[in-house]
């Protein structure tokens, strides 16, 4: 079978991250290590996708002051979100004058973003990338649901889409954290049909891409400090370990999943979890990353996960296949 895992060293650094949250994302268990937060879902606009573009367009102005660079030190920046051909992001990158890359791939959009960004740095054409994703619950609602007019109940294996953005800023020099090796996902589908149990869709994918990480890079789960993947929720993550331990490669007590610790699932009802694009965006350079320059994670396995589905595809009964791409991360 053809290697699908590429090794980078240390030619792959983040020299800054960036975030931001809505109220439900600040008020739960990592509220601390975001950097902006807003308390008004519509962000003063008229429409919540509106108020998407404005977080989005927010975030990367913050990136550049609290880098202190300008849009002429960027080389590119590769972005994406769950809106219909990304145009959430395509309109918020018409405030920037920087090159600009559209990345989709559902909720594991933010892991791509950081595979291309990467190899396009070490391949030496580019220094500075900016890698970012946005989602926000009411525009996801909207688009793979229902309108929240309706006030539809919601499934007891429905996830909870976070409304945030986040951003990496990668470079060829700068930064104590690189961006070490990427398992490039495929696409894999068990059949599932059920369109709010993305667990299901997603836990599959995430250990075909796992087994092959560990297999292709030489080393066992315990290598890593922290393997966490990005938008499974409690019963996804669940079914991971399972079909983890069928192959016979068990994770521990170092696993664990962005979605299920974005929330209080008890106090905050968010169902299973967080999901969304922004997902894994703002709890790795949120929580992850600072929890790395403080030195207790030194070598992170970073897994967002997605499940690839449309409004069109859901409606003319097609199963929902899933993708999970690795990234992994070590202090240098």
């Amino acid at each position: 079978m053809r290697r699908s895992t590429y090794e980078f060293g240390s030619d792959v650094r983040i020299e800054e991250t960036a975030t931001i949250v809505g109220p439900r994302e600040k008020d739960g268990p990592l509220g601390k290590y975001f950097d902006k937060d807003f308390r008004d879902d519509l962000l003063g606009q008229k429409s919540h996708e509106k108020a998407e573009i404005k977080m989005h367009v927010t975030l990367l102005r913050y990136l550049l002051n609290k880098s202190k660079h300008d849009q002429n030190d960027i080389d590119l920046c590769i972005s994406g979100d769950l809106l219909d051909e990304i145009m959430g992001t395509c309109l918020t990158m018409r405030e920037f004058d920087i090159p600009f890359m559209g990345a989709y791939n559902a909720c594991a959009t933010f892991a791509e973003s950081l595979i291309t960004a990467a190899m396009l740095i070490s391949g030496g054409k580019f220094r500075r990338i900016i890698s970012s994703t946005s989602s926000h619950f009411s525009t996801a609602e909207r688009q793979y649901r229902y309108p929240l007019e309706l006030g539809n109940q919601r499934t007891p294996l429905a996830q909870w889409t976070v409304t945030g953005a986040g951003a990496t800023m990668l470079n060829d020099s700068l930064g104590t954290v690189a961006l070490t090796s990427c398992t490039i996902g495929r696409v894999v589908d068990f059949g599932v049909t059920d369109s709010n149990d993305m667990g299901a869709c997603m836990a599959p994918a995430a250990s075909d891409t796992m087994q092959r990480h560990f297999e292709e890079r030489g080393v066992d789960p315990d290598y890593y400090d922290l393997i966490l993947t990005g938008d499974l929720g409690d019963a996804g993550s669940r079914l991971l370990k399972i079909l983890m331990r069928e192959k016979g490669t068990p994770i521990g007590d170092n696993y664990n999943d962005c979605g299920v610790l974005i929330f209080n699932r008890a106090a905050q009802d968010v169902g299973q979890g967080g999901s969304g694009a922004a997902c894994s965006s703002t709890v790795f350079n949120g929580y992850v990353y600072k929890k790395m320059l403080r030195g207790e994670y030194k070598k992170v396995l970073l897994v967002p996960t997605g499940a690839l589905c449309s409004k069109t595809s859901v409606l003319q009964g097609e199963s929902i296949p899933g993708i999970a791409h690795a990234v992994s991360f070590e202090v240098i």
